[in-house]
């Protein structure tokens, strides 16, 4: 009985540590493996609920892409409200414990968030870089995010983490709606096995948007309208009346 649980506690915190690199640490990285193009050879690995998960090899890394798609019944103001707003990687990422905005403005700032790890793994913790941009024609926006070095000191007991790549697409299909691609790929350092990170590529981001699409329906996020500022999107802002979501 004890060597069963052992194992059901080792099993656990692998799926941890693996959580959050392939979850919790979005980020472009700009020296490391691009992610796979859209005419990539994806394969659908999920297809339910609304939500498809698809994987993809990437030439030179052991470890395997995922995008994810689903479309949100809102509009894309309002999922940007939640993008936005740090603090709501809590709800809907796992495990995240922290999160905050450290510099910067909407389109181009610094994040830092920490992940509550089981014993005997440590926490981690990782600044980011956050690169926000958008398309007043077609209402598109994109969120481009990269795992770095520095800007915050380094916290006992914690391990930081500083490389992977993550690309959040937001399009408007009409109707209110917005449809979101998520595209993600990650070099984790360590000794944690490509086969264990690949294994866990379909489920983690599929109860990810799963919560997403609950968190953006929450009150505080309605009422939002992008700003464009000379054809350049520089921010999401609550509308002064709450009139109601932008269409976009």
């Amino acid at each position: 009985m004890l060597s069963t649980v052992t194992h059901v506690r080792k099993d656990d915190a692998l799926r941890f540590i693996v959580c959050l690199l392939i979850l919790l640490i979005p980020g472009l990285a700009l020296a490391g493996p691009a992610l796979p193009s859209q005419d990539a050879d994806w394969a659908v690995q999920q297809d339910s609920d609304g939500i498809v998960v698809e994987t993809a090899d990437l030439p030179g890394s052991d470890f395997q892409a995922f995008r994810a798609s689903t479309t949100f019944d809102v509009p894309v103001s309002r999922v940007m409200a939640v993008m936005a707003h740090p603090q709501s990687c809590m709800k809907w990422v796992h495990n995240c414990t922290a999160a905050r905005n450290l510099s910067g403005t909407f389109r181009d700032r610094f994040a830092y968030s920490v992940n509550d790890m089981p014993w005997p793994v440590s926490d981690r913790d990782y600044v980011l870089h956050v690169l926000t941009r958008g398309e007043p024609g077609s209402g598109t926006v994109e969120v481009r995010m990269s795992a770095v070095k520095g800007h915050h000191p380094k916290q006992d007991g914690m391990v930081r983490v500083t490389k992977s790549d993550t690309l959040y697409r937001f399009t408007p299909v009409g109707n209110g709606q917005t449809r979101m691609t998520w595209v993600q790929h990650t070099e984790p350092n360590g000794s944690i096995p490509s086969w264990l990170v690949n294994s866990l590529l379909v489920d983690i981001p599929f109860q990810s948007v799963k919560a997403l699409r609950d968190v953006v329906h929450e009150p505080r996020y309605a009422g939002h309208r992008l700003v464009f500022h000379n054809g350049k999107l520089t921010n999401v802002v609550k509308r002064p009346d709450d009139s109601g979501d932008d269409a976009s």
